[in-house]
């Protein structure tokens, strides 16, 4: 007997898959999802446990440290490079025309008042001086102001110069009209002319001097300041590749790993190269300051001393006792030419001192012998001057021969070769610091690269074992 079911049949099978939920992670209540860091510091973890693992980490951060060596290296050594470039290019440059304008304006005054000596008719060549010492001065303010910011000190007094140059030169120029027509109002605008220059216009071209000359000593400090993070990311990344090493021979017995020794050649070459080169380029820059520099600065000082006591001699038998010291006891352009010159004096001392080789040194005993030989004409000149021979101490003056204007042709000479060969020291010795400078930031970079690529390589090449 067949009964039927009593309960409903399965359905039949269609072939179709049931379908199934993905699984949905299950935080605990009260616990936050894991961020980014914890998800990725747990993975770090989990490959450290295994061999490849591990080896793929250590490889990660020897390429790390020698992409970091090389780029902090390219950066620093460019900031000294570029200082050092400013050095050759820029700094001194402007240092050594600020000096120039200094000189050309001092020189200026001593012409005018030279040639306003020589009565109605002002001698050729002493018109042409004068001439030259403006043009020059004015060139010099022109390119100065090219290269300097208006708002920064050095670009003040530039402004300065450039608004009083005019001026000076028109009294000049009322000072030379009066003196050919006999009038003595002629004395009275050289006595103005030469006021301004020496209150106002020499002032301004000592302070820009001395504003080009602080910027030239920060740039070479900025050059030769010792890049110690670079030193330090080298030693690390060199220290880092040789501990690899170390471990592979230790667990391998593998002497050498091709491009782990490669990427230690290059980052040793490159921190070779960086200690090497930063010492040579530091030890040329200091000697460019030492020997060049400190030695353009005395001299050029010096120069400046002779030019304003010729000045200040020239214009005693202009004003002829009219314009005294304040205290009304003593010819001011006479006590100001014992003070110039005892200035001069100090400063060949020490420039004598300073030089290093007998180029140097030779000039400058040359203008300490003409100085001793100025001041004692210098002496007989006033005293044929306080006896009333006027003539007689204008001949010893402005004489061609015999006279402290021939004296003071022999200082200015011998220092104007001094600052020559002084310039010479400073520009080869600056020079071959920025050569030892100039292609370390490229090729620390490439160095850099080569290191990081083969040890990537070296490591890959271990890694490829475990395949």
């Amino acid at each position: 007997m067949t009964h039927l079911p009593s309960t409903g049949t399965a359905p039949e099978h269609t072939g179709a898959r049931p379908s199934v939920r993905p699984a949905v992670p299950v935080t605990e209540p009260g616990r936050p999802h894991p961020g980014a860091w914890a998800v990725a510091s747990r993975r770090l973890r989990a490959a450290a446990t295994t061999e490849p693992g591990r080896l793929r980490i250590i490889g990660a951060v020897l390429a790390l440290c020698v992409v970091a060596f090389g780029a902090v290296t390219a950066f620093e050594t460019g900031d000294r490079a570029d200082a050092a470039d400013d050095v050759v290019h820029r700094s001194q440059p402007l240092s050594a025309s600020a000096a120039a304008i200094y000189r050309s304006l001092a020189d200026a005054d001593t012409a005018a008042a030279g040639g306003f000596l020589a009565g109605a008719q002002e001698p050729r060549a002493v018109h042409d001086r004068y001439q030259k010492d403006i043009e020059e001065a004015s060139r010099l303010l022109v390119r100065a102001a090219a290269g300097t910011d208006p708002s920064t000190e050095s670009g003040r007094e530039i402004t300065t110069l450039n608004k009083e140059l005019p001026r000076y030169t028109g009294l000049i120029e009322r000072a030379r009209a009066n003196n050919r027509q006999g009038l003595p109002l002629g004395g009275a605008y050289l006595r103005y002319a030469n006021q301004k220059m020496t209150d106002v216009m020499l002032p301004a071209a000592e302070r820009l001097y001395a504003a080009e000359t602080d910027r030239l000593g920060r740039d070479g400090d900025e050059a030769g300041a010792w890049p110690f993070l670079s030193l330090g990311l080298g030693v690390v990344a060199v220290g880092a590749l040789l501990w690899a090493q170390r471990r592979e021979y230790r667990r391998t017995n593998r002497v050498f790993n091709r491009g782990l020794l490669v990427a230690t050649a290059a980052a040793s070459v490159a921190l070779l190269w960086l200690a090497v080169g930063h010492t040579v380029a530091r030890s040329e820059l200091r000697s460019a300051d030492t020997h060049g520099q400190r030695s353009l600065d005395v001299l050029h000082h010096a120069r400046i001393d002779s030019l304003k006591a010729r000045a200040n001699e020239n214009l005693t038998l202009v004003a002829r006792g009219a314009v005294l010291t304040p205290d009304g006891r003593n010819d001011k352009y006479e006590s100001d030419f014992n003070t110039g010159m005892k200035d001069l004096g100090t400063q060949l001392a020490k420039a004598r001192r300073l030089a290093d080789d007998d180029q140097g040194r030779g000039p400058v005993v040359t203008a300490i012998g003409a100085v001793a030989e100025w001041q004692g004409r210098h002496r007989t000149a006033r005293a044929a001057d306080d006896d009333g021979d006027y003539d007689g101490a204008l001949e010893q003056i402005t004489g061609a021969e015999g006279s402290t204007g021939e004296s003071f042709g022999r200082v200015d000479d011998a220092l104007a070769r001094a600052i020559a060969h002084e310039q010479d020291q400073f520009t080869t010795a600056a020079n071959d610091g920025l050569g030892a400078l100039a292609w370390l930031p490229v090729g620390a970079a490439v160095l850099a690269a080569l290191g990081a690529v083969a040890a990537v390589v070296g490591v890959n090449t271990r890694l490829s074992e475990y395949r």
